[in-house]
């Protein structure tokens, strides 16, 4: 079990991260999901990057949980896991860089979780999605959080009370992930993806990101008011001043993490 941090292309200003344990169907383990997030807080701390792709060795994106742990472990051990699990999608959203799951293969349960956390996600075009809880009498309550800010209501219930498969394409139908692409694609697609924000300037995209899940949890009257004082601050800051200056100027803007 591990995750690999590989293909690092500062040039590009993106940095891969793989899950790496496909003889267990790449679980999320206490361990997976520690390693994971310590790598995303130290990706974080590194202006050289805008963009994470989260990805996975093997057939099987993520199967989610090793139920080996939840079975076998006190109940305070299970809640650790679990608190361990909603820090890493907490640590997900906070992180400066835009988070974009590349997925191939199934991601069910907690590995669905984790796709619906990320900002953006690719998929081939056999990739399929599960939140299965309920077809080993344990629903899965964790990745109902994620999965039901994704999707409508109804389809979101739809694959937590039935426990079928949603494939790539209904996935994308339904607004769970940004692209489908043929399989052999994914890696390029995502990396494409990455590249386009990645251009931008790093400090712009971290405010955004954060207005952006913010206001979700507000109500609209709330929402525009906070983004008004948003709009406002933002309006002075240095990347805001040369962005504008150089639309004006029609040149292209020189941001200040270049």
């Amino acid at each position: 079990m591990s995750i690999v941090v590989r293909d690092n292309r500062p040039e590009d200003r993106v940095v891969r991260v793989t899950l790496h344990h496909p003889e267990r169907r790449n679980a999320l383990s206490y361990a997976m999901l520690d390693a994971l997030e310590e790598t995303l807080r130290t990706v974080a701390e590194d202006p050289a990057f805008n963009a994470v792709i989260i990805r996975a060795d093997g057939p099987v994106f993520s199967a989610g949980h090793d139920l080996h742990e939840i079975l076998e472990q006190s109940v305070d051990e299970v809640w650790n896991l679990f608190e361990k699990c909603r820090t890493v999608m907490a640590t997900i959203r906070e992180v400066p860089q835009v988070v974009i799951a590349e997925v191939s293969g199934i991601a069910t349960a907690a590995g669905c979780q984790l796709v619906a956390a990320a900002d953006l996600a690719v998929a081939g075009e056999t990739a399929r999605f599960a939140t299965p809880g309920v077809r080993i009498g344990y629903f899965c309550g964790s990745p109902s959080v994620q999965v039901s800010r994704n999707v409508p209501m109804k389809i979101a219930a739809e694959l937590l009370l039935t426990g079928e498969y949603l494939s790539a394409h209904d996935a994308y139908r339904h607004g769970f992930v940004n692209r489908v692409v043929p399989d052999d694609q994914v890696e390029m697609e995502a990396l494409r993806l990455a590249g386009q924000v990645t251009r931008w300037s790093r400090p712009v995209l971290a405010a955004g990101k954060r207005l952006l899940y913010r206001q979700r949890e507000m109500t609209e009257d709330g929402a525009a008011r906070y983004a008004v004082e948003f709009m406002t601050r933002q309006s002075r800051m240095p990347d805001a001043v040369e962005g504008i200056t150089a639309f004006f100027e029609k040149r292209p803007p020189a941001w200040s993490d270049r």
